[in-house]
């Protein structure tokens, strides 16, 4: 693709490469369906079927490749089944897959060897594999870290199954992730449930039903709807394509609410004008991350579940965030903020991010902090060398039976009121330490920037609400 004049980036590649990703995964579990169910019929016209058009490598090729997916394939799938008054679920899913995607290479040569390298790599009906194209597939989702803003869309694998085996979700209990992004939170509960809860195939079609996800952008929608087909979910059709917070808050209803919720909703952003209105006056910011968690504690039922990553300034900010803070506060038990160190979600952002663990329906007593120290010998994340999921392992031990240590410690609500809703409660076992390593001295240096960046969003946020309202 590299050689290619239309494709410029790495996400473009990915996004290149796994919308022929999915049609080959799609092509492969036809023929797993087809093997089962004599009557199977597949969505998609004849013409269209992976089978037909990609998988001969001596097919079409040159001009003629281009002109057949760009002027056929293209228009067909994204109007697939316009006017059906029956449209099949799965039509539906293609349909959404497509809507927004992009074939932006120029040459049929080089887009002819991209399709006979995937029809060679895997065949996702054999075990083997399919194991192997599932691990590809998590290197293609961690390269996004490396492709500019695209690196928003993941969240590192240790941080999604640790925050997933925290929540513990329940076969028979609804999953959700309002900011889906590629979709690793969910396939985390997918492999959760399946581990521990699933055991006949009735089990497995409750767990099929129990897993949405809502994502705004194109790429990263794609990308969670592979996801989905390559973690056994056979329709995908609860992965939406859409803004959750475009949606009024008072029209969920009662029978959307949801039983767990895990995310990490994009923070440093903000939302087009208007989105805020959804909101009630108290909490209308255009700020993404401080919308999404007045939305979690709405969408979770009583006795409901959620683990959410937050940047620090969520955790000190004031204005609209107390207002928030007091909410969770008050009506949540907000038990556990474990604080992460610089570098986590390096390269995409240097930004100091925290894990809220809350439960709907009682107010907080108090909040346990637990800050998350880095492996012995390691000063800052990388790419060479990421958080690994073992790092974990004294949190969890630490969970059931909590006791202050170095790492942990406690703050009554009390003090949290009289903080104004502060949560950037500092270590009490740690004193000031003066350091002169050139290392530590830039990531801190680089934690400021960051914290200044967000206190600018949240000033011209402030701004921008005051001169709409004339002051």
């Amino acid at each position: 693709m590299r050689k290619d004049v239309g494709v410029d980036g790495d996400a473009q590649r990915i996004g290149q490469l796994v919308w022929m990703l999915f049609l080959k995964v799609f092509d492969d579990r036809e023929t797993e369906w087809e093997l089962f169910d004599d009557d199977y019929r597949s969505p998609l016209p004849q013409a269209y079927r992976w089978r037909n058009w990609a998988a001969d490598a001596e097919g079409l090729t040159g001009e003629a490749l281009m002109s057949f997916v760009d002027n056929e394939l293209f228009p067909t799938l994204q109007h697939l089944g316009e006017g059906d008054a029956e449209l099949r679920p799965v039509a539906r899913v293609i349909r959404g897959v497509f809507e927004d995607a992009y074939n932006y290479m120029k040459s049929g040569q080089l887009l002819r060897q991209v399709l006979n390298k995937i029809e060679e790599a895997v065949d996702f009906n054999k075990a083997q594999e399919r194991h192997a194209f599932g691990d590809m597939y998590e290197q293609l989702l961690r390269d996004l870290q490396n492709a500019g803003n695209a690196g928003e869309f993941y969240t590192p694998r240790p941080v999604t199954e640790f925050m997933v085996r925290r929540v513990d979700p329940k076969l028979h209990e609804k999953v959700m992730d309002p900011a889906c992004g590629t979709g690793g939170f969910l396939t985390c509960a997918i492999e959760h449930k399946r581990a521990r809860y699933v055991k006949t195939p009735e089990d497995e079609a409750v767990l099929q039903a129990s897993v949405f996800g809502v994502e705004k952008k194109p790429l990263p929608h794609l990308l969670a709807t592979t996801n989905m087909i390559l973690h056994g979910i056979e329709v995908p059709s609860q992965i939406r394509h859409d803004n959750t917070l475009a949606r009024p808050l008072i029209s969920w209803g009662p029978g959307e609410r949801v039983d767990c919720i895990v995310a990490n909703p994009p923070f440093g952003g903000m939302e087009e004008d208007g989105i805020e209105g959804n909101f009630p006056a108290t909490f209308r910011t255009r700020e993404t991350a401080d919308l999404f968690m007045v939305l979690i504690m709405h969408l979770l039922k009583t006795g409901g579940r959620a683990a959410v990553v937050l940047p620090d300034g969520f955790l000190f900010g004031e204005g609209i965030k107390s207002r928030i803070k007091e909410k969770l506060l008050t009506e949540c038990n907000l038990h556990t903020v474990v604080r992460l160190p610089n570098g986590v979600f390096n390269p995409y952002t240097g930004i100091k991010t925290n894990l809220l663990f809350f439960t709907k329906g009682e107010p907080t007593t108090e909040v346990w902090f637990y800050e998350h120290p880095y492996p012995a010998g390691v000063k800052n994340y990388s790419k060479t060398r990421p958080m690994r999921v073992e790092e974990f392992a004294t949190e969890e031990a630490w969970w059931g039976d909590r006791q202050e240590t170095p790492q942990a410690w406690k703050v009554g609500i009390d003090e949290i009121r009289a903080r104004n809703w502060n949560l950037d409660c500092k270590n009490p076992h740690v004193g000031e330490q003066e350091t002169h390593d050139p290392e530590v001295l830039l990531a801190d240096y680089r934690q400021i920037q960051a914290e200044i960046a967000d206190l600018q969003a949240q000033l011209k946020a402030a701004l921008a609400a005051a001169l709409e309202r004339g002051e």
